[in-house]
């Protein structure tokens, strides 16, 4: 592994809310705010918002809806941690299930599909709709890379997990113009379709997905890299273990593409990884043995191998 002097994390688990979703979700309910598809009019019944959600994008639009009055569903699948579902309800948004997997294999054309026919038996609801709403990347444009920016004088790389997509684009569009010769790796999970790979079944909430979102522009990053869900465990188990820094899913993700390309990185690079969330919605998951061996997950012995971080 090649010996990088400058990995930086930029940790959004410190967030309200506890992730970075709490910016695609203040940015997309301001838009919506402002296009006038949501009120706070007390003399009218509250507006009611409806999302599909893998966890983290539940949470943070719980918190602002019990914030500004508004209703909220959320359409989750069994791979939604639990800490998460149950954080959503005690923040008092409604939270609806589904079971059956799409055609590829995930949950993601399952919980649209839900969602469409609830939107169409209710039009009242408001679908903010992460997957192509282009206030998710816009409010990523606006404040996650100018805070990058603002933080260093070069950036050489940026490691971006993508789910949504949102983050990524977002990014995209900001370092182009103002950071051009910055090398932008969109890593995704091994099974994910967002960039044209096969799909597989996936346990791990968070990045890929099952059918690709609207805003995703896939010859937008300069590198794709695809990390199986055992290499995740391994690097959030080992990240915990040699720092103390207990990350969640997509931080070990992101951590383990950077390994990958370790060994091309010149030492004096200055490289960034964005963590997503912190571990603590993944005690019963990625940080747990019996979970992870149920699932086939085990990688190699976090001792065999150098740390990054």
């Amino acid at each position: 592994m090649g010996a990088l002097r400058h990995l930086y994390l930029k940790i959004e688990g410190l967030n309200p809310a506890g992730s970075i979703k709490f910016t695609a979700a203040r940015g997309m309910i301001e838009a919506a705010e402002r296009d006038g598809l949501l009120h706070a009019d007390p003399a009218r019944p509250p507006s009611r918002l409806i999302e599909s959600t893998s966890g983290n994008l539940g949470v943070a639009l719980a918190g602002l809806c019990a914030a500004r009055g508004y209703a909220l569903t959320c359409v989750v699948d069994p791979n939604t941690n639990r800490a998460a579902i149950a954080t959503m309800r005690s923040l008092g948004a409604e939270v609806e299930m589904v079971t059956e997997r799409d055609a590829n294999g995930g949950f993601l054309g399952s919980r649209i599909a839900h969602l469409r026919a609830r939107l169409a038996a209710d039009p009242g609801l408001v679908w903010l709709n992460q997957y192509a709403n282009p206030a998710n990347p816009a409010a990523h444009a606006d404040r996650t890379a100018p805070e990058i920016l603002g933080a260093f004088h070069r950036v050489d790389y940026l490691f971006i997990g993508t789910g949504t997509g949102g983050t990524l684009m977002g990014c995209v569009q900001a370092f182009h113009r103002h950071s051009p010769h910055t090398r932008i790796v969109a890593v995704d999970a091994l099974g994910s379709v967002t960039f044209g790979a096969a799909p597989a079944t996936r346990h791990v909430p968070g990045l890929g997905t099952s059918r690709r979102p609207e805003i995703v522009d896939v010859c937008a990053p300069d590198d794709v890299i695809h990390v199986a869900e055992a290499d995740t465990v391994t690097e959030c188990r080992r990240l915990a273990r040699s720092t103390g820094l207990l990350a969640g899913g997509s931080t070990g993700t992101v951590l383990a593409a950077v390994r990958r390309l370790s060994t091309v990185i010149p030492a004096r690079a200055t490289v960034v990884a964005i963590s997503p969330d912190l571990g603590e919605r993944y005690l019963e998951s990625i940080y747990d043995d019996e979970w992870i061996a149920n699932r086939g997950l085990a990688g190699p012995t976090e001792e065999n191998t150098d740390v990054l971080v």
